[in-house]
């Protein structure tokens, strides 16, 4: 969700060096196909520890004239990082919730969040602060996909017999668990059921997409349907997955990454959504239903470092569990119904 950003960014200096700084492996792949990115430093901070993470960072140090932590990153690691990297310009979000506690001021040119905008306009907003030009319009997401990526797809569909007949929808039933944001998952029987109903009534083909650490749910989901008309999608990395994607017809998601991979590939997107402020994450520049209870303790899950937490009395995670099959079903078949009419 800085792709359009970076698209602003790059035409405003169009001489300049910009790379990116990752850790994780599917933001790598996407910024290893973006145009506007000479080159990616991809490093596990997570798995690799405080002192390899700093001898990391003290390598980059003195490198760059200005850095920037994208939106959002309200943690006091993510700032620290930005600081000991040493540029003269250090750009990053002033957060409503506990910016201070989080270093937050260690940067030295800083827009104030604004909770009624999406990811993509805050990190647009940032790199207008920073270039003094301002965006004619909001881009699009960026997900390159080379000749490779969809040949790949090609030979995955034709072996699993889906030809470009077929109706064919696509599930992503898990999410990050950081946090806590497990709990913003659907149910994996309620996928199953989902896709059981497609199938029967309307002859779909299910796709099951997902991480390397979701290939049990996936399997667990597929089991459940219990239909030859099901397929668990096991690419090899983040971009041959999304050349898969691009195939469906629908994309049926939880809050999650895939989600914005879907809008950046313009599907029809079917969002299931709970906690999270839609304001911030609804699918980008696509066709989309997002489908919430909007109840009134909705949303509860802002940018900061605090684990997700239910404050209900009556049912935890009412705004996720209460969400019915039929709630979802007839989200998707408005896609469905405009695409048997074209």
């Amino acid at each position: 969700m800085f792709t359009p950003a970076l698209q602003l960014l790059k035409k405003h200096n169009q001489s300049a060096q910009i790379d990116a700084l990752v850790m994780i492996k599917g933001v790598r792949d996407i910024y290893s196909q973006n145009p506007d990115i000479e080159n990616v430093h991809y490093f596990n901070f997570l798995g690799e520890g405080f002192l390899k993470s700093l001898k990391y960072i003290f390598s980059l140090r003195g490198k760059y004239d200005t850095t920037i932590n994208v939106y959002p990153s309200n943690r006091k690691e993510y700032n620290v990082i930005n600081f000991l990297l040493g540029a003269e310009k250090r750009a990053g979000i002033k957060y409503n919730r506990s910016n201070f506690i989080n270093l937050g001021w260690l940067n030295n040119i800083t827009i104030r969040e604004d909770d009624s905008l999406h990811n993509v306009q805050e990190n647009i907003r940032l790199v207008e602060s920073l270039t003094g030009n301002t965006a004619d319009s909001d881009p699009k997401l960026q997900l390159p996909l080379n000749d490779q990526h969809k040949e790949y797809a090609e030979k995955i569909l034709s072996n699993s017999h889906i030809t470009e007949n077929d109706l064919v929808i696509g599930f992503h039933p898990g999410c990050a668990t950081l946090k806590n944001h497990i709990k913003r998952r659907w149910e994996p029987e309620k996928f199953a059921e989902l896709g059981r109903k497609f199938i029967e009534n309307k002859n779909a083909k299910i796709l099951l997409f997902g991480g390397p650490d979701e290939k049990e749910l996936k399997v667990a989901v597929s089991k459940q349907i219990n239909s030859d008309r099901t397929m668990v999608v096991d690419a090899p990395d983040l971009l041959m997955s999304a050349a898969i994607m691009n195939r469906c017809n629908v994309f049926v998601t939880n809050d999650s990454s895939l989600m914005h991979v879907a809008s950046a590939l313009e599907l029809p997107v079917v969002a299931i959504i709970g906690p999270t402020n839609t304001n911030y994450i609804h699918p980008w520049k696509t066709e989309h239903n997002i489908v919430s209870l909007h109840l009134e303790c909705s949303p509860c899950f802002f940018y900061s470092p605090k684990p997700l937490k239910c404050t209900r009395t009556d049912i935890q995670y009412k705004c996720i569990k209460e969400l019915s099959v039929e709630m979802v079903y007839k989200a998707a078949s408005n896609f469905i119904l405009n695409r048997d009419k074209i």
